[in-house]
């Protein structure tokens, strides 16, 4: 073949070649720069770009669920606080009880019932925390010549708190209210015991449910004999007025309207603790203060109330979404669930998510189970009916689907200025009938571990006869109308 002299006309071609390598290999420098800096550049602009766009998912979503909401507020009008009137005439129902059941007062300090006797909607009240300095309410019933049983309330306080007490504003008939002061080095219980309250008598107390175990003692060793509740005392918070009706109906139609008009909002790559801020954010724009707001996707679902580890998992067309949600309106709690999908991708996205069949069909025949047994449930709140009986009647429901299993909670439970409040609806509780005024969440679900969960919660108010009225504005009708 000849040298390479010979193949380019007699002219070496080797010193050109040396000439131009460190050229070339410049050249392969500044490609492979910038084959490395556009490689680079795509990673860092996708990534920008895949958190602006799920960050801009959130915050349009955010803001959807809020127009939506505020669309309608109608459900907040008939609700307005509780008057002063209503806060006396609680007592003095309390006062005609106490004479039935023998008791000589009702003892209480701060929390739930005594902001239930007290005053809870006043714009500036101040919760008052129980501390180790005992402070507490005193309800005594008084009868007159004629018979007619009234409510005298008194306090007993520390002295440096006397005047923090008055600013309470607590309803009275009297100018000034009735305190029994105790200086911190005496025994408060003694000078409760010696005061004009009850002479040195040993009375007989009825303490509060919430009250403290040292209280208690501390009132005992005094020379005092205390009692618990019995259902008569119960019964004046479980039987709702007219106004505690409404304030229920506008917290609880609010929570429910604000879980609906968050679901068409929804987009696939959300987290669990994102649509939790996203609803707290609506409930909030509304004036609801927050209490408790459990989202749960698919196999977190599995567990009524969640684990300790969700809130990362990210939603999906095919996400069965359990939210158990309560908030807070003028004093009285909201308690509600709902269980749903978002709405199906367009046409063409599809195939991106498909579908198993199989699971997609139980979830949507669980949900109709469950919503037959609350049906069945709703069909049973009627006065004189047995708590316990309300509860079998959506069991049976579910028994009979198959899912009995999965039904691993009580019914319901009362509900008021607490979420749970007694009574509670349980297949073992036939001692307590229904009264009319009673108020209940019915929440039937079904669990299947490692799967998904299903539950509807829908609050109702017993009624003199025919059927509860619901409180909850309406009922779910499908998985995707909750």
């Amino acid at each position: 073949m000849g040298n390479a002299e010979e193949r380019h006309g007699g002219v070496s071609l080797f010193p050109l070649q040396q000439r131009d390598r460190p050229r070339a290999r410049v050249l392969r420098l500044i490609a492979t720069s910038f084959v490395l800096f556009a490689a680079t550049s795509f990673y860092y602009l996708t990534s920008f770009y895949g958190r602006a766009s799920q960050y801009n998912a959130f915050d349009i979503a955010k803001q959807c669920t809020i127009n939506n909401l505020h669309s309608n507020l109608s459900f907040l009008d008939p609700a307005v606080p509780i008057a002063a009137d209503e806060f006396l005439e609680r007592r003095d129902r309390l006062a005609r009880a106490l004479v039935e059941s023998k008791v000589d007062a009702f003892v209480l300090e701060p929390g739930y019932t005594f902001q239930y006797y007290g005053n809870i909607s006043q714009t500036d009240w101040e919760p008052w925390e129980p501390e180790e300095r005992p402070f507490l309410m005193l309800i005594l019933p008084e009868v007159s010549p004629a018979g007619i049983v009234s409510a005298k309330t008194a306090f007993l306080s520390p002295h440096f708190e006397e005047g923090r007490v008055r600013m309470l504003g607590i309803p009275s008939r009297d100018a000034e209210l009735d305190i029994v002061i105790w200086e911190e080095h005496w025994n408060p219980y003694d000078i409760l015991l010696k005061s004009c309250l009850f002479d040195g008598r040993p009375a007989k107390l009825m303490v509060d449910e919430e009250i403290r175990d040292f209280i208690v003692r501390g009132l005992d060793s005094a020379g005092f004999q205390t009692v618990g509740l019995n259902a008569e005392i119960e019964l004046v918070r479980q039987r709702k007025s007219s106004a505690e009706v409404e304030l229920l109906r506008a917290v609880n139609t609010g929570t429910v309207a604000a879980v609906r008009s968050m679901r068409p909002c929804l987009l696939p790559g959300l987290t669990e603790d994102e649509v939790t801020e996203i609803l707290n954010s609506a409930l909030i724009s509304i004036n609801f203060g927050l209490f408790f707001n459990i989202v749960l996707f698919e196999e977190h679902g599995a567990l009524p109330h969640g684990g300790f580890v969700t809130g990362w998992k990210k939603l999906t067309h095919e996400s069965m979404v359990v939210i158990d949600v309560g908030a807070h309106y003028l004093g009285y709690s909201s308690d509600i669930c709902r269980s749903f999908l978002i709405d199906p991708p367009r046409q063409r996205d599809r195939s991106v998510h498909p579908a198993d069949p199989e699971l997609r069909a139980e979830k949507f025949k669980v949900w109709q189970v469950v919503l037959d047994a609350q049906t069945a449930a709703a069909a049973a709140f009627r006065p004189n009916n047995t708590a316990a009986s309300v509860d079998i009647a959506a069991r049976t429901i579910i028994e009979n689907a198959g899912y009995g299993y999965g039904f691993t909670h009580r019914l319901g439970h009362g509900i008021g200025i607490k979420a749970h409040e007694s009574p509670y609806l349980n297949k073992w509780n036939k001692a307590v009938l229904l009264q009319p005024g009673m108020t209940f969440t019915n929440e039937p679900g079904i669990y299947l571990e490692n799967r998904f969960g299903v539950r509807h919660e829908d609050i109702y108010l017993v009624k003199e006869s025919g059927e509860a009225e619901l409180l909850t504005g309406r009922r779910a009708t499908g998985p995707y109308d909750p």
